[in-house]
């Protein structure tokens, strides 16, 4: 079984704004597109059995600006589906929902936790049949759901693993557990 590499997308106006961003489909800004064409000095001489990316522009572009335009889509990196959330910052959503925090309280009209968990858990699944190591270009919560589930914590333990955009990240292994090798680097 080998690593998982993962790389959150370049900066997006929303990403930068601190908006939730899920099915909004966002281009990155100038900046975010030099940082993601940073991440291929990082990526670069490194084979990889599975390379998939969220089907959403901003992992897209990344990928390609990265030097993986060939990564095969998965629908199931795309975001965390923040339903009438979508757009708002946290502090304005508090406004109305005190307290409330994405990976223990509810997205009206958006996916539940246990939604996100299911459809990232598939996508460990895929990458602990590769036969090498795997590249995955995606979204910050929904990545740090996918750290969470391959830890084998719960979906609400993605709140631990602050995500910088256009970064690169090592889950594996010490010895026969399932470890975090690197993050934001």
């Amino acid at each position: 079984m080998g690593d998982v590499w993962l790389v959150r997308h370049g900066a997006t106006e929303w990403s930068e704004a601190g908006r939730h961003t899920s099915t909004t489909d966002l281009p990155l800004t100038p900046a975010g597109e030099d940082a993601a064409r940073a991440v291929a000095a990082k990526l670069r001489g490194h084979d990889f059995a599975l390379v998939l990316t969220s089907p959403l522009v901003r992992a897209r572009r990344t990928a390609e600006l990265a030097g993986f335009a060939s990564a095969e889509v998965d629908d199931d990196l795309r975001e965390w589906d923040y339903g009438d959330y979508e757009g708002l910052t946290t502090d304005e959503i508090r406004e109305t929902v005190p307290g409330w925090r994405v990976f223990s309280d509810p997205c009206p009209g958006g996916e539940t936790s246990e939604q996100v968990g299911g459809r990232l858990d598939r996508v460990v699944a895929r990458c602990r049949a590769a036969e090498g190591d795997s590249l995955l270009f995606g979204h910050g919560h929904a990545l740090r759901v996918l750290t969470a589930r391959w830890l084998a914590l719960p979906v609400t333990d993605g709140r631990l693993f602050v995500l910088e955009t256009a970064t690169v990240s090592v889950l594996g292994h010490e010895r026969e557990s399932p470890a975090l090798l690197r993050w934001n680097s």
